[in-house]
């Protein structure tokens, strides 16, 4: 499988061949400035919650392709009467059953609105199963209990973790969640694109080195084969 990040929360994966993109936030955020929008091909979008920086480019994205939206019933739904396929409302504890795989919505301790002010359901992480391999996106969240249960429930080849700090986790609560989940390998979002959420990178991945962890922390654009 590939995964391509293309800034902020918002990676591209590409697994039993389809192309699931997650948490498009690409126009706005001047460090992806370089990033074709009008090129990013996805079958489906997975939202974690309705904030703006998680779906800014889901309306024009989602128009263009025909993705399929999955996510919390009150965020897919929202994009409904603007002409998107709100195919797959969930909620926590849901999985389901897609061509490339299984998707389970798992909780998140965060916030949710949509861009317009109005209820955006509950904040959620996905746990993905695809091509034998499992991996955790946590959304935004910060450290919970609730992940002890991802490690006792999943064997994780890895887990996309917020690592940025102020609105999420940062770097210390992150590598515990990477230890509570059972991942040995933890690819960094959530970090650099606003002034209160800049890490030191040299930093970050020293903490981790010390905790038995690798952090990856991708360039805007890059890819990866997991």
């Amino acid at each position: 499988m590939n995964l391509t990040y293309y800034g902020h929360s918002c990676f591209l994966l590409e697994a039993g061949g389809s192309k699931v993109l997650f948490d498009p936030f690409i126009r706005p955020n001047p460090l992806a400035k370089d990033v074709d929008v009008d090129k990013i091909e996805a079958d489906y979008i997975l939202l974690s919650h309705g904030h703006g920086d998680h779906v800014a480019d889901v309306e024009e994205i989602g128009k263009r392709t025909g993705a399929e939206l999955v996510g919390m019933v009150e965020t897919v739904g929202w994009f409904g009467p603007k002409g998107l396929n709100a195919t797959y409302g969930m909620n926590l504890g849901g999985t389901i059953t897609l061509p490339f795989g299984k998707v389970k919505m798992v909780a998140a301790a965060h916030s949710s609105s949509m861009p317009d002010g109005s209820y955006g359901g509950l904040a959620a992480g996905f746990v993905v199963e695809t091509e034998g391999k499992t991996f955790y996106f946590a959304g935004d969240t910060a450290l919970t209990y609730d992940m002890k249960l991802i490690g006792e429930r999943y064997k994780l080849n890895f887990a996309i973790l917020p690592i940025g700090d102020h609105y999420t986790m940062g770097i210390d609560d992150a590598l515990v969640a990477a230890e509570w989940t059972g991942a040995s390998k933890v690819i960094g979002m959530h970090f650099d694109t606003f002034p209160p959420l800049v890490i030191n990178h040299d930093e970050a991945k020293a903490k981790a080195t010390q905790a038995g962890k690798e952090l990856v922390l991708l360039r805007v654009g890059e890819t990866i084969t997991l």
